[in-house]
C-alpha cells in the first residue's frame, strides 16, 4: 500500500536513491541541489545504505567518480545544479560517449551571468547536445517517480540521464506525495548486473580510448542510435511503472486537448499555472489546451507534431533562451518536427521565467488571447517573443508605434528589435 508523506522535491530524490541504494555517489553542494547529497548522507550515516559515498572537490570531480564507478560496473548516481553542471561539461560527453548508465537529478537553475541562483532551463537545455537522456518534472511526485524509473531507463540503453525538476520550486516546495514501499522499489529496479566492465576479469577492455577518425564517425552515429531506441524502453518502463503504482508516465501529457482549438506547450513547474489558466478559460467557455513535455532527450518530434495538429495554432514556451536569433531550444525542434504535415498549425515561441521571473495565471491568458488573435488574422506575426519583459530601448510611445506598424493583429510588448523585421 502507497505511503502517504509531505516531501520536497530534493528530499523526494534523496529518498528515491535511499530505497534504490545505488553503488556509489560522488557529490559535491551546489544551490538548490545540495540539499539531495546533504540528505542522502544522512542514509548512509545511519546505515540504511551501502552505498559508497565520495565527497569530492568539485563537480567535475563528482562526474569523474560516477564514470570511473559506472565503468568498474557500479550503479553511480549525483545530482547537481547550474554552474556545477557547466564544470562537468567535458565529462557529461565522456560519460556519454563510453555508454555509461549514470543517473543525475538536475535541480535547474539559471546560469551566470549575471549571478542568479533562481530557477530556468538554461543549464540542462544547454548540455541538450551531450547524448544524455532528459526528463522533466511538474510537481515532486513527478520529480520522485522519474528518479525511480530513470535507472532502470539508463541501465536498459547504457546511456546517462538528467532526471530535471525546477529550482527552489518544487525542489524546495514541500507537497503530498505518494511513495513507493522498500521492497516494491528494489523489485521494481533490481540489481545492476552489467555485461561488460572493467573489473570483469574475464573479458579485458577499454573505457574511453583515442578515437581515431576511422571510427569516431561510427561511434557518434552509435549513440545516436542508442538514443533513438531509447524510446521504447522509456515507455516499456514506463507501462511496468503504471502497474506498480497506477500513475502513468508517456512522452508528453495532454491536457484537454481532445477538442481544443489552441494549446500551449511547456515544460516543468509552470504546466501547473498553465493547467489552472485552461480550466478557468475552460469554465468561460474557451476550446484552450496544454501539452507538457516529460521526456526532451530523446525529442519525441512525430508523437508531439501529431499532438500539436490538433490545434489550429501553439505557443510554445522555452524557459531558456538559445541566442539563435529563431527562438528557444523547445520552441526549435518542436517547429520543426512539423514541417513535413500538410496541415499544420501556426506555431510561435515564448521566451518566459528568465533567472526566476514569475509566470501567472493571467500571463497564460494572455498567451491564449493571442493564439486566437493569430487565428482570426490567419497571420502567426513575429514567431520569436518575450513574455513580460521590460526593454529600455524604446520610450512607451517608440514601442507603440514600432509594434503597430510590425506586427499584425493586437499589440504586443515582447522586446524585439525593429531592425528584426525589417531584415
Amino acid at each position: 500500500m502507497a505511503i502517504r508523506d509531505r516531501k520536497s522535491g530534493n528530499a523526494a530524490v534523496a529518498y528515491a536513491m535511499k530505497q534504490i541504494n545505488p553503488d556509489v555517489v560522488g557529490a559535491f553542494p551546489i544551490t538548490p541541489s545540495t540539499e539531495i547529497p546533504e540528505y542522502f548522507s544522512k542514509y548512509v550515516a545511519d546505515g540504511q545504505v551501502d552505498t559508497e559515498f565520495i565527497a569530492v572537490e568539485s563537480e567535475h570531480s563528482a562526474m569523474s567518480t560516477c564514470i570511473g564507478a559506472s565503468a568498474a560496473g557500479a550503479r553511480a548516481m549525483t545530482a547537481t545544479s547550474s554552474a556545477g553542471l557547466a564544470y562537468m561539461w567535458e565529462l557529461l560527453y565522456v560519460a556519454a560517449s563510453s555508454r555509461l548508465p549514470i543517473t543525475m537529478a538536475v535541480v535547474n537553475r539559471a546560469l551566470t551571468g549575471p549571478i542568479n541562483i533562481n530557477n530556468d532551463h538554461s543549464d540542462s537545455m544547454g548540455a541538450r547536445d551531450s547524448g544524455w537522456i532528459q526528463i522533466y518534472a511538474e510537481t515532486n511526485q513527478e520529480v520522485y517517480d522519474n528518479f525511480i524509473q530513470a535507472v532502470i531507463i539508463s541501465e536498459r540503453c547504457r546511456i546517462p540521464i538528467m532526471v530535471c525538476q525546477d529550482g527552489f520550486i518544487t525542489s524546495h516546495g514541500v507537497s503530498n506525495i505518494e511513495l513507493i514501499e522498500d521492497e516494491k522499489v528494489k523489485e521494481f529496479v533490481g540489481e545492476y548486473e552489467p555485461e561488460n566492465y572493467l573489473l570483469k576479469a574475464e573479458n579485458p577492455l577499454a573505457v574511453g580510448p583515442y578515437g581515431t577518425s576511422p571510427y569516431y564517425m561510427e561511434i557518434k552515429r552509435e549513440q545516436a542510435q542508442a538514443m533513438k531506441d531509447s524510446m521504447p524502453v522509456i515507455l516499456d518502463v514506463a507501462k511496468k511503472f503504471e502497474s506498480m503504482t497506477g500513475r502513468k508516465y508517456r512522452f508528453f501529457e495532454e491536457y484537454m486537448m481532445d477538442d481544443a482549438d489552441v494549446a500551449l506547450v511547456v515544460m516543468g513547474s509552470s504546466a501547473g499555472t498553465g493547467k489552472e489558466a485552461v480550466d478557468r478559460l475552460r469554465a468561460e467557455g474557451k476550446k484552450v489546451g496544454l501539452i507538457k513535455l516529460r521526456v526532451f532527450r530523446p525529442f519525441p518530434r512525430r508523437p508531439l507534431a501529431a499532438a500539436m495538429c490538433k490545434v489550429k495554432a501553439v505557443a510554445i514556451m522555452d524557459k531558456a533562451e538559445s541566442f539563435s536569433n529563431s527562438g528557444g531550444p523547445l520552441f526549435n525542434e518542436a517547429r520543426s518536427s512539423l514541417y513535413d504535415l500538410p496541415d499544420k498549425p501556426y506555431a510561435v515561441n515564448y521566451i518566459y521565467g528568465l533567472g526566476g521571473r514569475d509566470i501567472r495565471v493571467e500571463d497564460f491568458y494572455d498567451i491564449y488571447k493571442d493564439l486566437y488573435v493569430i487565428c482570426e488574422n490567419d497571420d502567426p506575426g513575429d514567431v520569436y517573443r518575450y513574455l513580460g519583459v521590460r526593454d529600455s530601448r524604446y520610450t512607451t510611445e517608440e514601442q507603440r508605434m514600432m509594434e503597430e506598424e510590425y506586427k499584425p493583429g493586437a499589440a504586443r510588448s515582447y522586446g524585439m528589435d525593429k531592425q528584426a523585421y525589417e531584415v
